[in-house]
């Protein structure tokens, strides 16, 4: 699952809300949402911690997190 299909389920609020647990804006989580940015390691395993494996680091960075 993408993080843009991730938050097409959850609702109003949870961007800010895991934006804050991240410790990003929500302008960068929306930025990565949409795919214009790509998270580093350390926050694209927060990202799959925080989403309980939902979306995985292994589709956030193919190019680090190898099957």
């Amino acid at each position: 699952m993408t993080l843009d299909e991730y938050f097409k389920e959850e609702p109003k609020g949870a961007i800010i809300e895991m934006a804050t647990y991240l410790g990003v804006s929500s302008t960068w989580l929306s930025l990565l949402i949409h795919g214009h940015k790509v998270p580093s390691p350390k926050l694209a395993m927060k990202i799959e911690r925080a989403t309980s494996g939902l979306v995985s680091r292994k589709v956030l960075r193919p190019d680090i997190f190898l099957d």
